[in-house]
């Protein structure tokens, strides 16, 4: 394969996964392929940068106060 391709390639795997997550509509599975995806491009994101990760960290079921 050539440069281009691979660049395409990814490119095209990045839109799909972003159509199936921005509808709300992605499974479990997709999910989990979009955050290796995210993860085998070096993006993260930690909190306090990300206010939809303050709003996650906010909503998960653990009792933060008492760690």
């Amino acid at each position: 394969m050539d440069e281009k391709m691979l660049k395409d390639l990814h490119d095209a795997v990045a839109r799909d996964l972003l159509s199936k997550v921005a509808s709300g509509n992605a499974t479990a599975a997709e999910l989990s392929v979009a955050r290796a995806f995210l993860k085998d491009n070096g993006i993260d994101a930690t909190p306090g940068q990300s206010e939809p990760l303050n709003d996650l960290i906010k909503n998960l079921p653990f009792d933060t106060e008492a760690a």
